[in-house]
């Protein structure tokens, strides 16, 4: 059943994130942006094909001009939309993408000016608390991204009062192994943990933790649903297979995606998906959190609770705080 589809609408950015590959703008200097042809094309086929949620990202996604057309067409077709930026150009769409983005994420590494910012590469600390005044000025509520490192997780608890006094929620981010990136080891994972315990306004998916201490996805038992219930779309309107991280192959777009689906290839990606020998130990989030989305083992149960809280943040809370600052 798919839930959700990945389009990555550029594969370019403008930061240089030490715990991303998208900070190497060489690799994807020559690189194209989705077409916003080809993209209402596929996303009408996914609507058709039951797709609920597509996730806008790449790179970063508002480097791409039709960006907030993409949104709205999409809304238009009843989609769950998401779009998580690092801030730099957030002001330049800000009104146009009102009302057509449900998730709007905001990168934020650090409390503190001059780590995020080295973190980043960039200089956009700035940027995202602006993006923050902006947005919440035009009566949307995002949410403050949180990607914890071993280097950054004790100052979770300063993230936190940051999203406190802009009356937002905290997504906790834990980095995954990807890229010569570690991921989180144990003390950072029990710190977390014990942190985000209880927490209204923070969401931690508890699966994604339990997960990694049982040192992720096992490929023969595995958890990962990337075929099933994920799409990725590349910017040059190709579907990768078996996801975006791991790509080993992809295929064009040059007929209806459902007919695609039906190929031997794509089957063969569905009939293994998480038992790849690159499958071993993944925690790729970007998979796991629709992997999740039913209580079908330990790890979609552990992360009952947490989904509860955010959809309470984001469909309760929120609505009553949208109605308010509509009435002023």
């Amino acid at each position: 059943m798919l839930l959700l589809c990945n389009y990555y609408v550029t594969f370019k950015c403008n930061a240089f994130c030490e715990f991303c590959h998208f900070a190497d703008h060489e690799k994807f200097k020559h690189t194209k942006n989705a077409s916003l042809e080809d993209f209402k094309s596929n996303v009408s086929q996914l609507a058709e094909l039951g797709v609920k949620f597509i996730d806008l990202t790449g790179g970063e996604p508002l480097l791409n001009k039709d960006i907030a057309e993409m949104a709205k067409f999409a809304r238009s077709l009843n989609m769950q939309t998401s779009i998580t930026s690092n801030g730099l150009l957030y002001h330049k769409f800000a009104e146009k993408l009102v009302g057509n983005v449900n998730l709007l994420h905001f990168s934020l590494d650090s409390p503190d000016e001059e780590e995020h910012n080295k973190i980043r590469n960039v200089d956009c600390y700035k940027s995202v608390l602006k993006s923050l005044d902006i947005a919440k000025s035009l009566g949307e509520y995002p949410d403050i991204l949180f990607t914890v490192t071993n280097e950054t997780y004790k100052k979770l608890p300063r993230m936190h009062e940051i999203a406190q006094q802009y009356d937002l929620v905290l997504l906790v981010n834990p980095v995954f192994s990807y890229f010569g990136n570690p991921g989180l080891n144990e003390e950072a994972i029990d710190y977390v943990d014990e942190y985000c315990d209880g927490k209204l306004d923070v969401y931690l998916n508890k699966g994604f933790m339990k997960l990694r201490r049982d040192g992720g996805n096992d490929i023969n038992n595995p958890s990962c649903k990337a075929v099933s219930r994920v799409i990725v779309i590349s910017p040059d309107n190709e579907i990768i297979l078996p996801c975006y991280h791991f790509a080993s192959d992809r295929i064009p777009i040059d007929r209806p995606i459902k007919e695609i689906r039906q190929t031997e290839k794509y089957k063969y990606f569905l009939e293994n998906e998480g038992r790849f020998d690159f499958c071993q130990g993944c925690t790729v989030n970007c998979y796991f959190e629709p992997s999740f989305a039913f209580p079908t083992n330990l790890y979609a149960i552990s992360s009952l609770t947490s989904k509860f809280k955010y959809s309470y943040n984001k469909l309760v809370k929120q609505k009553i705080k949208k109605i308010t600052h509509t009435s002023r």
